[in-house]
């Protein structure tokens, strides 16, 4: 699956997008926020991320900014943890990517997808308390806060305070669309 916004391109990752990914990425101020990775982050990680399967209702995509004329590697965003109807809404940016709306850009194309392509009606996210950016974007893409807790980040070496939200895709919202993989 692709997709496509006024200003990013939603693809799948590409082996030959390792070393992007693996700079963009590869921050302690992004690894620290993300519950599934290592900090230091290398070409190794980035490379077995990318060339991992996905089946075609597990939208895992990076995030290429359009702007300035090539596109960038700037980010990742998917769904996860797929459970009976209910998926988990990851993404991150590069700092040089922060605050120009590009998480609630992508994230609004993600949250289509799984209402409009994807056999979901139910999505949640969490992010650490000390990452207020994150819950804002939650919060503009319809999410609500359902409770508070504790994630696991490889990067802070053990668990800290997290938030949780959920959004409920509306049946009436739903129009089954074909899907090209």
């Amino acid at each position: 699956m692709f997709a496509r916004t006024e200003r990013l391109m939603l693809r799948p990752a590409w082996p030959e997008d390792a070393a992007a990914l693996a700079a963009a990425i590869g921050h302690e101020a992004v690894a620290r926020m993300l519950s599934r990775v290592p900090y230091p982050y290398g070409l190794a990680d980035a490379a077995s991320w990318a060339a991992a399967p996905r089946g075609a209702e597990e939208p895992r995509f990076v995030i290429e900014s359009l702007e300035g004329g090539r596109p960038r590697l700037i980010g990742g965003i998917g769904l996860s943890d797929m459970r009976g109807d209910t998926a988990n809404l990851g993404y991150w940016l590069t700092p040089t990517a922060w605050g120009r709306g590009y998480a609630t850009e992508a994230g609004r194309a993600i949250v289509a997808m799984a209402r409009h392509a994807l056999p979901v009606s139910r999505l949640t996210a969490s992010h650490f308390i000390d990452n207020p950016g994150s819950g804002r974007v939650l919060r503009k893409l319809g999410f609500r806060q359902t409770g508070t807790g504790e994630l696991h980040s490889p990067a802070r070496g053990g668990t800290a305070p997290a938030l949780s939200y959920a959004l409920d895709l509306d049946e009436e919202d739903r129009n089954p669309m074909p899907m090209a993989a």
